[in-house]
């Protein structure tokens, strides 16, 4: 049985080095894919949480109980982008 493994591996031996080269990059450009593209999300992400304009807004009263005193339930979320309420100091 040994005997067998050994041989299998010796005519198998000239395609393994290409085939766990081609992994070994495939692998690095996965990684580096998924990388970008979490990269990239977390961007778009931070970009429409700056959107949200309840920090700047009158009505906002950075108090973690009651944030806002208009429309509490979507202050500090994305459904207060476009508050019809809003208004700046």
């Amino acid at each position: 049985m040994l005997r067998l493994v050994h041989e299998l591996i010796k005519i198998l031996q000239p395609v393994l080095v290409p085939i766990c080269f081609v992994l070994a990059w495939g692998l690095i450009i996965l990684l580096c894919s998924t990388m970008w593209m979490a990269i990239r999300d977390s961007v778009a992400r931070a970009k429409k949480m700056h959107q949200i304009p309840c920090p700047t807004c009158q009505y906002f009263t950075n108090d973690h109980r009651l944030k806002c005193t208009i429309k509490p339930i979507i202050a500090n979320t994305e459904n207060a982008i476009g508050c019809s309420d809003y208004h700046s100091d």
